[in-house]
């Protein structure tokens, strides 16, 4: 689906992603992990073809990035930021229907498949009784599940997420988790995400990308990654792992020499 080759990502002097060889399939659910200032988000928006690369390439299908139209990337990878700001007076149902754009070329209206699909994913996001609210008076939760389903709306093979449960209460966390994971598992989509809940990360990601900041980073199944001294090394902190049934539950440890 998606790969980095040789890639370098800077942050003014700062190397923060070095000569990263990567490659995300189809089908795949990654956890991009790492502190505060580790180059995540940075690395996210060069994957969307946001951001301009200090070195290597990322390749989209085994095309080069910069290659591909606009309008044609557009059909292919949805991006989540970790922020917006609304300026204008749009309402719920407007600004998920704005996702349908790519595939209407050149005309700037929708057709009532745009609309049936944006209901969709409003009401897989639990929000299409807002669909005629204006997006300034949400919550920040609301308005984060707003933003994901006009992810979901655009219809594209690969998922571009930077901290998705960001504002959202314990249940939604875990419902949005789980739907990301279930678009990888049964629709065969491919999610890249940023989380900071090791926890949720492990429970839906089939692998993990870890990134030190200081160019170092380590890729792979998520159990071979998501151990407990790799984490700490990684995170700064020791990490403790504790098995609870099926499930691997990660706390930051409170033995810190």
């Amino acid at each position: 689906m998606i790969s980095t080759h040789h890639l370098c990502l800077k942050a003014g002097q700062r190397v923060l992603v070095d000569d990263l060889n990567w490659q995300v399939n189809d089908g795949e659910c990654w956890s991009v992990i790492g502190r505060n200032g580790a180059g995540k988000s940075t690395l996210l928006r060069t994957l969307a073809g946001l951001r301009s690369i200090d070195g290597g390439h990322v390749a989209l299908d085994g095309r080069t990035l910069a290659d591909w139209p606009l309008p044609e990337l557009a059909r292919q990878r949805a991006f989540l930021a970790q922020s917006r700001s609304d300026a204008f007076a749009y309402s719920v149902i407007e600004t998920v229907l704005s996702a349908r754009h790519p595939y209407h070329g050149n005309r700037y209206w929708e057709g009532s498949d745009d609309h049936a699909i944006a209901l969709r994913a409003l009401h897989a996001m639990e929000v299409a009784a807002l669909a005629e609210r204006d997006v300034r008076t949400l919550s920040g939760g609301e308005r984060q599940r707003v933003a994901i389903a006009a992810m979901l709306a655009q219809d594209t093979p690969l998922l571009l997420l930077d901290e998705p449960a960001n504002a959202l209460d314990l249940a939604h966390q875990v419902s949005i988790m789980a739907l990301l994971a279930g678009l990888c598992r049964e629709h065969n989509k491919t999610v890249v995400m940023i989380g900071h809940d090791l926890t949720l990360a492990h429970r839906v990601s089939t692998h993990a990308l870890l990134l030190m900041g200081d160019g170092r980073w380590l890729a792979g199944p998520k159990e071979q990654v998501m151990r407990a001294d790799l984490l700490g090394d990684y995170l700064g902190h020791p990490i403790d792992i504790i098995e609870h049934g099926s499930r691997r539950i990660f706390i930051p440890s409170e033995d810190q020499a």
